[in-house]
């Protein structure tokens, strides 16, 4: 609904930016569920020979992209990523580094929003 008040405007525009960010957040926890999630089939039952081999490339996997989430986390340029992006190989790791662009981006229309805020009030 419109309304004229702009302080009201303000307190609705970072309530819609704070819900599009828990949006984010929940979005990366439930594909980190999915990711880590450990594969349960009865062919793994039935072949227990190549288990301890399977479980060991699958923490191999899970720690490489533990230690990639890390690296994206410190990284604050989106020209940077879509670099990584273009040159990653897997699919876990593209996801990975999509999700931080859509964070990255997130956050940098929510800083000219809250600039836009301040200009507004000066």
């Amino acid at each position: 609904e419109a309304t004229l008040d702009l302080a009201e405007r303000r307190r609705i525009r970072s309530a819609i930016r704070e819900l599009q960010r828990q949006e984010l957040e929940w979005d990366e926890e439930m594909l980190a569920s999915k990711r880590f999630r450990p594969e349960r089939s009865s062919h793994r039952q039935d072949d227990k020979e190549n288990w301890p081999q399977s479980r060991r490339l699958e923490e191999e996997q899970q720690a490489a992209l533990a230690a990639l989430s890390e690296q994206l986390e410190a990284i604050t340029s989106v020209e940077e990523l879509t670099k990584l992006l273009r040159a990653a190989g897997e699919y876990e790791e593209r996801k990975l580094i999509r999700a931080a662009i859509r964070k990255l981006r997130a956050e940098e229309i929510e800083a000219a929003t809250l600039a836009g805020n301040v200009q507004s009030s000066r």
